[in-house]
C-alpha cells in the first residue's frame, strides 16, 4: 500500500520528493503516538513509585487520557505577550522540534538506515542534536519574561556542559567499531559482544548526559518550576506549549534508541524483529530516566555544572585516552 502511495506521489512530485513527503508522515505519525504513550506511562510510573494509581477514568486505566489532554491544549487559545518579539517567539516552538524529526530519520531500524544512509550518521546526529537548544534559547529570550530568559539560558550551559561528554562517549565507540556510521556499529557488535560489556564507563556517562540534555530530572533546570515558573516556556500557552512537551519526549525516544545503538547491539536479538528489539532497549533506558526523576532530588546549577565540567568530562577524557591505547596495542 505504501508503495502504491509513493508512485502515485512520484507521478506528480518526482521520486524524491514524493519519498521525503512519505518518510516525514510515517515518522511524524509514529513520534505523535509515541508522545501520547510515553506521558501516559510517566504519569502510571509516577503514581506506581508514590504508591498511588494514576489516570484511571478516561479509556481502560486512563490510557486515552493523553488524548483528551491533547483535545483541551488544541481547543486553548494561543495567547502573545505584546512585548514579545513576535518572529522568535512564533518560529521557537517549530524549530525545536525539527531538528529533532531530522535525527529520527538516521536512527538504523533494522539492517539499514530507516530513511538515509550516511557515512558519518554519528556525527550528523550530535551536530543536529545540539540545535535544539538555540530553538530554546529563542523561545525564552523573545517571550520578554526575565523567567523565561533564566531558563533558556541554563538551558545553553546545561547542552553545552552536557554535549561535551556525550561525544566523547560516543567516541569511544567509533574507536572501537572504526566507523562513524551507526549501521556498521551495529554490526560490529554482531561479531563480538554489546559494547555496554566493553564500555560501561562510557555508557553510564552517556546517559547520564543525555537525561541532562533531555532536561529530564534531577537534571530539569531550565523549567524549575519552583524557581521559574515553567522555565523559557512561560510565556506560551496551547499547543505552542505542548510543541515544547512533543520535541522533549521525541528526544528521549530518539537518544534513547541512539543510545540502544550504541552500547546494546541496536536491532540485534533473537526471534523478535529488528525494530521492536531497537524500541525495547530504547523504551527501557526511558523508563529509567522516569525512575530516576521520581527518584532523585533537583539539582542546584551549581551542582549540575560541576558534574558535567569536574567529573564526567574528565572521565570521559579518561575513559577516551584508555579506549585509544588499548585499540592501538591490539592493532
Amino acid at each position: 500500500m505504501l508503495g502504491g502511495l509513493r508512485q502515485w506521489l512520484a507521478g506528480f512530485l518526482g521520486d524524491s520528493v514524493a519519498t521525503f513527503l512519505l518518510g516525514a508522515a510515517l515518522i511524524m505519525t509514529f513520534l505523535a503516538f509515541n508522545v501520547l504513550f510515553l506521558v501516559w506511562l510517566e504519569r502510571k510510573v509516577a503514581a506506581h513509585i508514590h504508591r498511588r494509581v494514576g489516570p484511571m477514568e478516561a479509556g481502560p486505566h486512563g490510557t486515552l487520557q493523553t488524548v483528551a489532554d491533547m483535545l483541551k491544549l488544541l481547543g486553548k487559545q494561543l495567547l502573545v505577550p505584546a512585548a514579545a518579539d513576535r518572529v522568535g517567539y512564533l518560529l521557537a516552538p517549530l524549530l525545536v522540534f525539527l531538528p529533532t524529526l531530522c535525527v529520527a530519520s538516521l536512527i538504523p531500524l533494522s539492517g539499514v538506515e530507516a530513511f538515509a544512509d550516511v557515512p558519518y550518521g554519528l556525527l550528523v546526529i550530535v551536530a543536529l542534536s545540539g540545535l535544539t537548544v538555540l530553538a530554546v534559547f529563542m523561545a525564552g529570550w523573545s517571550s520578554n519574561n526575565k523567567y523565561a530568559v533564566l531558563g533558556g539560558m541554563r538551558s545553553v550551559a546545561q547542552v553545552v556542559a552536557y554535549e561535551i561528554p556525550i561525544l566523547l562517549s560516543a567516541l569511544a565507540v567509533v574507536l572501537l567499531s572504526q566507523t562513524m556510521n551507526l549501521r556498521h556499529i551495529v554490526e560490529a557488535q554482531q561479531h563480538t559482544v554489546w559494547y555496554v560489556l566493553l564500555q560501561p564507563v562510557a555508557a553510564v556517562i552517556y546517559f547520564i548526559g543525555i537525561t541532562a540534555e533531555t532536561n529530564r530530572a534531577p537534571f530539569d533546570i531550565p523549567e524549575a518550576e519552583s524557581e521559574l515558573v515553567a522555565g523559557f516556556h512561560t510565556e506560551y500557552s496551547g499547543m505552542r506549549f505542548a510543541m515544547f512537551y512533543f520535541a522533549e519526549y521525541t528526544n528521549m525516544l530518539v537518544l534513547g534508541a541512539l543510545g540502544a545503538t550504541l552500547f546494546l547491539g541496536g536491532w540485534l536479538g533473537p526471534w523478535l524483529p529488528g525494530p521492536v528489539w531497537l524500541l525495547l532497549k530504547a523504551y527501557a533506558g526511558i523508563f529509567v530516566m522516569m525512575w530516576m526523576r521520581w527518584t532523585f532530588p533537583r539539582l542546584r546549577f551549581d551542582q549540575l555544572m560541576t558534574l558535567a565540567w569536574k567529573l564526567l568530562i574528565p572521565a570521559a577524557l579518561v575513559n577516551l585516552a584508555v579506549t585509544a591505547l588499548l585499540v592501538h596495542g591490539a592493532g
